[in-house]
Formats: C-alpha cells, sequence, structure tokens
C-alpha cells in the first residue's frame, strides 16, 4: 500500500531515537545496515541520522566507532555521501572531542586528497575545516590548504578559504604562516575579485599575537585606497572592526576610520559602518571609547539620510548609553544635543520604529540619570519629553499589527523607568490599562503585549507594596522626627484601575470569539490576581471566574487556577480544580487535580476558618466573615486534608511523572502543621496539667530551674526539636531542587527560615541561654515571596511583646503562649502561595549513569578475588533541557562518591574480628568535569578479605558557583569477596590426608 499512498518507506528501522526500545548498540547497527546498502538514497539516509544519534548517546566509543565508519564511506563513497559526512561533522561539532583515535580518521579520510577529483578534493578540505578544533595544528593538513589555496579549480579554492578561516581561528601558528600567503594572494592581479571577497574575512582570525594583528591592520589599511569599490570597502572594514574588537587595542583608530567613511555617499557603505560601530559599541570594547570619538559620533547624525541609518545610529547611542561610564559622560557633555536629535526622530510619526528607538535612548538616559544620586535635575527636561510623548507612541503603535515589535519597545523601557520613578509608573498604569479599556479594536498581539506590560508593572509596585529592607524602598524626609507610628501603608496604583481590568476581562469572555484571545484572558486573570494577593477577593472578582468555568476550556481553566494556588487565592483555585477534575478523561490527571483541590481546601479552612462548602454557598460581598472554626480545629482540619491530598497525589503519579517534589513538599506542609497543632495542644495543657509538687525539686536537682514550671517546658522544647526538623526537611528538600526556578528557590529559603525564626521564639522562651537568632539572608525578590517574607517580618515584631526577664529569673506564664499562639494565627492567616515549581518544571537536567562491572543479573552478586582491589568504572551523560532561553542553573562538574561497606562478614575467630571491624566501611570522593556533556571516572576500591560489601555510587552536581546539589542518580551492587584458599584456617584431616597423600592446588 506504500506506493499507493506515497508514503516512503526505508528499510532499516527509524524509531531508534525511542530509548525504551533500543540501546545504542542497536541502533548503530540498524545504521550500519543501511550503510551497507546498495542504494545511494538509503545510505544517505542513514549518514544524516548520526547527529541525532550523538545527541541521544554521547558516548566516547559510540561516537568514535561511528566516526570511523563515517571515514571509511567517505573515502569509498560518491561525492553526495562525502557532502553528508561533511554535514554530519558540521553538526556534531559538541561530540569531536570524543573521537579517541582522531588520527586514524584524519588519516583515513585524507586519502582523498590524491583524488584526482576536485570537487572530492574540496569536500574533504571544507570536513578538514568542520574538524579543525580537534586537529588545530596537524601539520599535514596545513600544507594541504596552503597547496589548494594555488589550484587552478576555483572549487577547491574556495574550499581551501573556508578551511583557512576555520584553521586560523583555532591555530596561532597557521594564521601566522598564512598571513603572507593570504596578503600576496589578495594583492595578486592573477587572483580574481570574487576570491578576494573570500580571502579577505580570513584575515579576522589573525589576532593571536600583536604583531601580527598590526600587520594585518596595516595591510587593510593599505587596501582601503587600492580597492574603492563598495564590496571590498564594505569587507574591509567589517574585517577591520572584528579584528579591532577581539585585540581591543586597535579601538580608538578604528573608530576614527569609521567616522570617516561615514562621510561616503555610498548607502550600503554608511549602513556597513553604522553596524561596525554598534559592534565596536559592545560590552568588551565600549571601554576603549575616547572621549572625542563620542562628540564626533554625535556630531555626524545629520549624515544619516534615512530611516535606517538613523535606526542603527541610535542603537549605537542606546548601547553607549548601557554603559554606565558612556551613559554618565552623555549626561554632563551631550544632553542637550541628544535630547534635540531625539526629539527629531520621535516627530517622525510615519517611521515609529526609529522614533521607539528614540524614545528608548531617552528613556535609558532617564532612568540612569534617576537612579545617580545627585543626576536626577539633569533628566528634568529629558523626563518631561519622555512623559509628553510616550502616550503617543504607544496610542499609535498598539493600533497597527505591524508595530508589535515597536509597541513592545516602548513598554519595555516604560517599565524601565517606572523601576527608578514611582511616579512616572502611576501615570504610566494609567496610559496603559486607558488605553487597553478603551473601545478601540487592537491586533491580538498588541493586547497580549500590553496585557504583559500591565503584570510587569503590576509585580513592581507588589514588590514595593510589600518592602520591609530594602534602600530604595524607604520613603520618608531624612529630617522627620522619629515616632512609634507605623508609616502608613504602601498601596499598589494598580489597585485603582482594577474595575477597568474586570470591564475588560468581562468584555472578552462574552464575546463569541474569546477563543482568540485566550492568552489575553489569562494574563488579565493573572493581573487581576497578583494585585489583590494578600486580600479577600470581592464578590464580582469571584463571579468573573465562575463566569469563565463556562465559556473557557479545561486548560485554560487550570492555567488560571494555578494562578490562584501560586498567588495565594485558595477558594477560586479550589473551586476551579473542583470543576477541571470531573471533566478530565486521564485518571492521573483526575487525582492530581483532586489533589490540588484538597490543598486549597485545607489553606481554605485555615485562611478563613470556614470550610470551603460553606463558604461556596455563603460567599460573603466584600470582607471576609468571621472564622467560624476554632484554631485547634483549623490546624485539624488542614492537616486531615493534606493526608488525603498525599493520597490523591501518589495516585496521579507515574513512573514517567513521579512527582517527587510535590509529594516531599506536601510532607513537610502537613508535618509543619502538625507541629503547630502541638504548639497548640500545649496552650491548652497548660491550664489543665499545672506544675507538680515536686518540680521544684526536680529543678534544684536537674539545676535547670525552668523545669519548676513543670510538664509545658518539656512540651515546649519538644516542639523546638520538631521545627528544626522542619527546618532541616526544607533544608534537604532545596538541596535536591536544582532545576527548580528562583522563586521556589526563594520560597524555600523563606520557609525555612520561617521554621528557624519559629523555633527560635521558642526557645527564648523555654531555655534560659538561647542560642543567637537565625539571619534573613533574602527578602524576596518576587512578589509572593516578599509577601511571603513580610509575615516573616511580622512574627519578628510579634517577638518584642514577650516580657524582657532577666536570663536567671525567667518565666514561662500565660502571655508567654499568647505570643505563640498568635505567632500561629499569622503563619496560618497568610495566604500559603504554591511555588512554582510545583506546577511547572521549566528545566531538566538528568544524569545517566553507566557503572561496570554489572552483575550478570540483578540478584547476582559481582564476584572479586580475595586480597585484590576492585577497579570501578563510571560513564555518565547530561541531559538538560529547558524551556527558557537561559538555563537557571548549570552544571560545573559532577561528584562522585563512593561507599562501601561490609553486610556479611565471613566466619573469622574471636581474635580477627576486632582488626576488620575499622575498615568494614570505606568512602571515596572524586570530583569530574563533564566534557560536552560527557564525564567519566574511575574508583580503585580496597576490599577486605571474604564477605559480601554494599557497593553504593551516589551523584552530586556542582553549579557555576560552587553550590553542591544533592539530585544526581544512585546505584548500588553487592560484592562478594572470595576466600583466598591458601590462607583458610587447616580443615579436618581427611582419609587420603592420614596415609600421608598431599593435595595439591
Amino acid at each position: 500500500m506504500a506506493h499507493l499512498t506515497g508514503t516512503r518507506v526505508s528499510t532499516f528501522n527509524e524509531s531508534f531515537l525511542n530509548e525504551n526500545e533500543h540501546d545504542s548498540n542497536a541502533v548503530l547497527m540498524e545504521l550500519d545496515k543501511g550503510l551497507r546498502s546498495t542504494k545511494q538514497g538509503i545510505q544517505c539516509e542513514a549518514v544524516v541520522r548520526f547527529p541525532r544519534l550523538f545527541e541521544k548517546y554521547p558516548f566516547p566509543i559510540l561516537i568514535n566507532s561511528s566516526f570511523i565508519k563515517l571515514a571509511d564511506y567517505f573515502v569509498s563513497g560518491s561525492n553526495l555521501l562525502r557532502f553528508w559526512v561533511l554535514r554530519v561533522c558540521q553538526q556534531s561539532e559538541n561530540h569531536l572531542d570524543k573521537i579517541l583515535n582522531i588520527d586514524s580518521f584524519v588519516r583515513c579520510i585524507f586519502v582523498v586528497m590524491h583524488s584526482n577529483d576536485p570537487v572530492a578534493r574540496a569536500l574533504l578540505l571544507r570536513t578538514l575545516g568542520a574538524v579543525s578544533r580537534v586537529i588545530p595544528e596537524k601539520q599535514q593538513v596545513h600544507h594541504a590548504i596552503r597547496r589548494a589555496l594555488d589550484s587552478h579549480d576555483t572549487v577547491e579554492v574556495e574550499a581551501a578559504i573556508y578551511a583557512s578561516s576555520c584553521f586560523a581561528a583555532q591555530s596561532s601558528s597557521f594564521a601566522i604562516s598564512m598571513c603572507a600567503k593570504i596578503s600576496d594572494m589578495i594583492e595578486s592581479l592573477q587572483v580574481p575579485v570574487p576570491m578576494k571577497l573570500l580571502l579577505i574575512p580570513v584575515l579576522r582570525h589573525m589576532h593571536h599575537e600583536a604583531t601580527t594583528a598590526s600587520l594585518v591592520s596595516r595591510l587593510c589599511m593599505d587596501l582601503l585606497p587600492k580597492y574603492p569599490a563598495q564590496s571590498f570597502v564594505v569587507a574591509i572594514i567589517d574585517t577591520l572592526t572584528q579584528l579591532s574588537s577581539r585585540t581591543l587595542v586597535g579601538v580608538p583608530g578604528q573608530l576614527d576610520v569609521l567616522l570617516d567613511f561615514m562621510q561616503d555617499l555610498r548607502t550600503p557603505v554608511r549602513i556597513q559602518v553604522l553596524r561596525s560601530l554598534n559592534e565596536l559599541a559592545g560590552r568588551q570594547s565600549v571601554h576603549a571609547w575616547p572621549k572625542p570619538a563620542i562628540k564626533a559620533l554625535i556630531d555626524r547624525f545629520e549624515l544619516c539620510t534615512n530611516s535606517k541609518e538613523q535606526f542603527l545610529f541610535l542603537s549605537i547611542l542606546l548601547k553607549l548609553s548601557e554603559c554606565p561610564l558612556t551613559c554618565q559622560q552623555l549626561l554632563r557633555e551631550h544632553r542637550v544635543a541628544l535630547l534635540r536629535l531625539c526629539i527629531q526622530c520621535i516627530s517622525k510619526l510615519d517611521d515609529y520604529t526609529t522614533a521607539t528607538q528614540a524614545m528608548a535612548v531617552l528613556s535609558v538616559l532617564v532612568a540612569f540619570g534617576l537612579k545617580k544620586k545627585g543626576s536626577g535635575e539633569q533628566v528634568d527636561d529629558i523626563l518631561h519629553m519622555v512623559n509628553l510623548h510616550m502616550e503617543g507612541l504607544l496610542l499609535c503603535t498598539a493600533k497597527r499589527a505591524e508595530c508589535t515589535r515597536d509597541l513592545r519597545r516602548v513598554l519595555t523601557y516604560g517599565i524601565r523607568i517606572t523601576k527608578a520613578n514611582a511616579e512616572f509608573g502611576t501615570s504610566f498604569i494609567g496610559i496603559v490599562t486607558s488605553t487597553l479599556g478603551d473601545k478601540g479594536a487592537y491586533p491580538p498581539a498588541n493586547a497580549e503585549l500590553m496585557c504583559e506590560a500591565l503584570a510587569g508593572l503590576c509585580e513592581h509596585f507588589q514588590l514595593r507594596k510589600y518592602a520591609f529592607s530594602t534602600a530604595e524602598d524607604l520613603i520618608g524626609d531624612d529630617n522627620a522626627m522619629d515616632t512609634d507610628e507605623l508609616p502608613p501603608p504602601k498601596v499598589n496604583p494598580m489597585l485603582a484601575r482594577l474595575p477597568l481590568i474586570l470591564h475588560k476581562l468581562n468584555t472578552i469572555i462574552d464575546q463569541e470569539n474569546c477563543e482568540q484571545q485566550l492568552r489575553s484572558v489569562e494574563i488579565l486573570s493573572s493581573l487581576v490576581l497578583q494585585t489583590t494577593m494578600g486580600c479577600y477577593l470581592p464578590q464580582k472578582v469571584v463571579q468573573c471566574f465562575e463566569k469563565c468555568l463556562g465559556r473557557l476550556n479545561c486548560w485554560t481553566l487550570y492555567r488560571i487556577a494555578r494562578t490562584a494556588s501560586r498567588y495565594g487565592h485558595h477558594y477560586v483555585a479550589a473551586h476551579i480544580y473542583t470543576k477541571v477534575s470531573q471533566i478530565v478523561i486521564s485518571d492521573h490527571m483526575h487525582y492530581f487535580l483532586v489533589a490540588l483541590s484538597q490543598i486549597s481546601q485545607a489553606e481554605c479552612i485555615l485562611n478563613y476558618g470556614l470550610e470551603y462548602a460553606y463558604m461556596r454557598d455563603n460567599y460573603a460581598p466584600k470582607v471576609a466573615p468571621e472564622p467560624l472554626m476554632p484554631l485547634m480545629k483549623r490546624l485539624e482540619t488542614a492537616s486531615n486534608l493534606y493526608q488525603q491530598a498525599l493520597a490523591s497525589l501518589r495516585a496521579g503519579s507515574s513512573p514517567q511523572h513521579p512527582c517527587t517534589f510535590q509529594l516531599e513538599y506536601l510532607k513537610i506542609r502537613a508535618q509543619f502543621l502538625q507541629t503547630l497543632h502541638l504548639a497548640v495542644t500545649v496552650k491548652n495543657a497548660q491550664v489543665i496539667v499545672p506544675p507538680p509538687a515536686i518540680a521544684g525539686s526536680l529543678a534544684q536537682n536537674s539545676r535547670d530551674y525552668l523545669q519548676k514550671f513543670g510538664h509545658v517546658t518539656n512540651q515546649l522544647r519538644k516542639l523546638v526539636k520538631a521545627l528544626k526538623a522542619c527546618e532541616e526537611t526544607y533544608a534537604r528538600l532545596y538541596k535536591s531542587s536544582f532545576d527548580a526556578d528562583h522563586v521556589t528557590l526563594e520560597f524555600l529559603e523563606v520557609a525555612e527560615f520561617q521554621c528557624a525564626l519559629f523555633a527560635h521564639i521558642i526557645e527564648s522562651i523555654c531555655y534560659a541561654t538561647p542560642p543567637e537568632p537565625p539571619v534573613f539572608l533574602t527578602t524576596g525578590d518576587h512578589p509572593e515571596t516578599r509577601y511571603f517574607a513580610a509575615s516573616c517580618q511580622r512574627m519578628e515584631q510579634m517577638q518584642k511583646n514577650l516580657p524582657q526577664e532577666p536570663a536567671n529569673a525567667k518565666t514561662i506564664s500565660n502571655r508567654h503562649l499568647d505570643v505563640i499562639i498568635a505567632q500561629i494565627e499569622i503563619i496560618t492567616k497568610t495566604p500559603l502561595c504554591l511555588p512554582r515549581y510545583f506546577f511547572q518544571i521549566l528545566q531538566s537536567t538528568q544524569i545517566k549513569l553507566s557503572v561496570s562491572p554489572q552483575p550478570r543479573s540483578a540478584t547476582e552478586p559481582v564476584n572479586v578475588q580475595s586480597g585484590s582491589n576492585l577497579v570501578i568504572k563510571v560513564e555518565g551523560v547530561l541531559q538538560h533541557f529547558s524551556k527558557q532561553k537561559k538555563h537557571f542553573r548549570r552544571v560545573e562538574s559532577v561528584q562522585l562518591s563512593l561507599t562501601s561497606q561490609l553486610i556479611t562478614p565471613p566466619p573469622r575467630s574471636s581474635q580477627e574480628l576486632p582488626k576488620q571491624a575499622a575498615n568494614d566501611t570505606v568512602t571515596l570522593n572524586q570530583i569530574v568535569k563533564p566534557q560536552r556533556d560527557f564525564l567519566s571516572g574511575s574508583f580503585l576500591l580496597p576490599i577486605s578479605n571474604g564477605g559480601h560489601f554494599q557497593v553504593t555510587l551516589e551523584t552530586f552536581v556542582v553549579d557555576e558557583n560552587g553550590i553542591t546539589w544533592c539530585t544526581g542518580p544512585k546505584s548500588s551492587m553487592v560484592v562478594r569477596v572470595l576466600e583466598d584458599p591458601s590462607k583458610q584456617g587447616a580443615p579436618a584431616p581427611s582419609t587420603s590426608q592420614a596415609v600421608g597423600q598431599t593435595r595439591r592446588f
């Protein structure tokens, strides 16, 4: 049927990427079968699959054998097959250093250099250039490239130029030796012009030595007047710029050359000059700019005639403004000129790209000036112009679908000014919400951008609202009198615009085509939930989310509920989770949603003292009702719901999705709530369990006078141990969360500090000399973590209500325990914001280990001869997956820890047991650094005579900051040491020995 449907069928297995079905050897055999095919198409198809094979199984043995096999087919195959082998080498650059015998590979393919086919030689040269990183100093290859440059075939010469560029970037000796050769070819009249244009970019790699770099610079400067053609000027300017940016010494001279060429009448030349200036304005070379060069650059703005040149010119100024040194110089010396040219570009409303880029330059200058003390007056006029033109640019770009990138630029730099000036941020929120909330029709992409900008603005003001220790958020007069009154509460200006946002959200939901704006619905819902974080949701907001249940799909509803859980609105989350769990088809998803619903119901009880069913039927319109449950009942009911959520989550987990972090987190939360329940029990028991009559004598005998208060002292100390156990569990969970995002790690840090702080407060009550208080290492860089940290600050303030007593006259009274109950009220009434890693895994790092020797079966041990050491070889592969452009943290090195423990000792006499007891456990550590996601290590494990040993290999990851994470895999095996017959005790004499016969071994 394949020939009827037109489907191409391969003769070898195409499902080799499924590692559940094949191992690397089986996959290699399948590909080898395709290479041995008589059809050229199947051979090429087998070759192009090798890069994916290397990514899946990056083991040196497999890669080495694969490249040796490819080298054989490169020699014996056609030019088409050689071309695809070249592509494999280019796409597998990360794995080239795993070729163990690279000399054999090069020696094998180098045979093609003696071929009479110039195309084959050209393919060989390009292949050698592709592997130049692992053979940079191969003199035989250097000589072949030099000889190929003198060839009469154009294809071979172009391939030699490509190989020269590759080797010059890797080898300093090759670059120095080829400098004269390439310069002679460029100046030669026999070399055609297109070939010279290919040779000039090779010179950009001649930066290994200062003398060579200066020689190449002089050569290029001599070529500029000799070859005034446009293509030559563009190529030479680009080469000189690349060379200067790498050496940094020639940056001032190159700037003079570029500024002179800005007067050129040819537009492509001026555009190349602006691009070169833009590259020299980068972070690496911007510090080498002299002051006169910046002034000369601004003076030449009038030479930019078209919009593209003006945009590139403004991009240069934007990069210069990003550097603090040059930005300060621009504000002091060129502020008026910059303001004039930016206004000139903004006034051209027919080109919004240039106008928004000019607005970006002004925004960076304003943000820098406002953050720097004493520079605020310098940017008042710039800030005034930004306020004057920001709204116009926003309105003009928001209505055009082709201006999405320009709108993003306006919103991004508006948020940047907001972080430096809260007053501007308040007005900017009003501009964006008014634009989004009017009746005008905006393209969906632009509407999403405005929603995302509002979310970013809301996040910034939420951080200011809950800030308590950052200097930039302290508001007040330095000369004001210190008073005992609390500072006025900070308000998020987004709250005043909340009715408009709700109206926009209701409008989108009521539309018939709301499916096309689901992203906007999600962002607006997140904005509402983030703005009202820590507040009781009014009934109108809840009704808006209830309306979503009938109009949106399950995935969008789950995302809204997930956001509600992350910002502590557990009633909305429980309402949506309950509805969605009744619709899903998969059993795993059903139990996962049921677990989330039970967590949200438990948090509703803790926050409001009301069960979820009662709140659903009697939801208060504006203010939260009084709690109906006492504190102990709340803690008991919430703990039961968390235990049910644990059971549901175990039912929803699977081998593919084990939910390890979620289960551990729920266990800690349930353990913490049970500890709080114990604290309330201690308070209640104080009334009914007075100290015994002999308490004073017991305190005197134990020299612990706090024992005279009887039962409550021991219970409080027991409570301290339970809280410290919770703290240690949070610390272990933190250490195992290598792939967690920054929000989750901050959340775990604050939770660990909360346990330590509460334990310290109780220690200060039940111990005469408590230890030092814990140090708060983070204040939170995200709204939910900073809100959590603010609750810890309230706990610290509550500690001041404890009676001030000397260390030798401490008491434990109702006042002390009332403070503990007040602390628990703060903890329970602070809505729990579930960490992001609970729902989303944005990064995944896995280590797959191969340990040898391996037993024949899982139940059999590894046999080792007595008196010898066991060699254990460890190979591993790192696999990274990330949904973000940048990883949260990367693996710098891997620590391998090998532990050997005696589990079954051999039968020994009583005199030998004490001698061997000290050598029963051996621990070896080794730190290996992965090379191209591959790691290898080996251990020489000393084994004592006889017995069974449990050998365990643990893996720890060390990131780029030197932090060790307990997140690696664990492997174990049983080793049996065979007894040495020569050292065994003499057995009972046999019949043959009795008659004098000798037994031989």
